[in-house]
């Protein structure tokens, strides 16, 4: 059994007239990453478009050192630069004309972005966090989520990190304090039933 299971006590299902799913960050330079969990983010996308849940991608990027914060000292200045091949996504993503693409230069979607009105314009209330980095810059951004009132969901399977332990660290916090745990077949169940 998972180590996050014990703190699994609140199931429920987003409700897909108020909900969005959030892709987060699947950018070139977070690849090696990313690439093991592709199939159940696409899996989890297509079924998303399926019960017409928008698609938003966020691209975590810098433009110019007066934008790094506190990310250029952590890490040593190993940052994702805009206008870099790395800065961009990654072209397996299902990409549509339709879908927005939200820039962060930080680990939350919503600080200093446009998610939060663009998800209040649509009268949105829940979210379904996946991507990349599960303890990093997705889990900053359902924590942030839930604080400015969303109902959060969170994805096991189509979130990934630098190792398993930072994983499930994340997933123990978040189905404690945050969110909703989900994934493929769950989504898929509580979506569409047994169809």
């Amino acid at each position: 059994m998972a180590s996050y299971k014990k703190y699994e006590i609140r199931q429920r299902n987003p409700d897909p007239k108020t909900s969005a799913l959030l892709v987060i960050d699947i950018q070139n330079y977070f690849s090696s990453t990313a690439k093991p969990i592709l199939p159940n983010l696409l899996s989890t996308i297509h079924l998303c478009r399926r019960a017409s849940i928008p698609v938003i991608f966020t691209r975590h990027c810098h433009k110019s050192p007066d934008d790094y914060g506190m990310l250029g000292e952590w890490w040593n200045g190993d940052l994702v630069i805009d206008g870099t091949v790395e800065a961009e996504l990654m072209a397996e993503l299902d990409r549509r004309p339709e879908d927005v693409v939200v820039e962060k230069n930080t680990y939350s979607g919503f600080a200093n972005t446009r998610l939060e009105k663009l998800l209040r314009e649509k009268g949105l209330e829940e979210v379904i966090v996946t991507g990349v980095m599960t303890n990093l810059c997705c889990e900053t951004t359902a924590r942030d989520a839930f604080l400015r009132g969303f109902r959060v969901f969170f994805s096991t399977d189509a979130t990934a990190t630098a190792d398993e332990e930072l994983h499930e660290a994340t997933l123990k916090n978040l189905a404690y304090g945050f969110a909703y745990l989900v994934d493929c077949k769950r989504l898929q169940e509580g979506l569409f039933g047994d169809q």
